[in-house]
């Protein structure tokens, strides 16, 4: 009799809908949720996160970028993002043996096929440029301060 035979009591996660939920939705928390359920406190502080840097940029969109709380606030998307797509690299790049010891023991090992790689693949475009328009955003603003511009 295999373990998939039995009936496990916990539930069956998927690698690649995890993966996938972090580079579609993991600024919001959408992997977090899926994994832990809606208590999980990081999977809201992400939320928060990309709530607050989307009430920057839409400050930037209506105020212009001179205005000093979207200055704060917009990194928080952007640095929300990133973390999100980190997390979709790791998740995706878990072997399917570690994967099944972390979230599913009783289910034993699922194979899985190209969904978490693409993913991965997506997740690194994604993150590289969210975290490089991050830094140059607050670097550039930074400057513009010590120089009273």
């Amino acid at each position: 009799m295999s373990n998939r035979d039995s009936h496990p009591t916990t539930p069956l996660h998927s690698k690649t809908l995890t993966t996938w939920a972090a580079v579609l939705g993991g600024f919001f928390g959408l992997h977090r949720f899926y994994l832990r359920g809606m208590t999980d406190p990081w999977g809201w502080l992400h939320a928060a996160a990309a709530f607050l840097g989307l009430v920057g940029v839409q400050r930037v969109n209506t105020l212009g970028v001179d205005d000093r709380l979207a200055t704060l606030l917009l990194p928080c998307l952007g640095l929300t993002i990133s973390a999100a797509m980190l997390t979709a690299i790791v998740h995706g790049l878990t072997s399917d043996e570690r994967w099944a010891q972390r979230h599913h023991p009783e289910w034993g090992p699922v194979p899985t096929a190209w969904g978490p790689v693409l993913g991965v693949i997506l997740a690194l475009m994604l993150g590289a440029t969210a975290l490089m328009a991050t830094v140059s955003f607050v670097g550039q603003r930074a400057f513009e301060a010590l120089l009273g511009a």
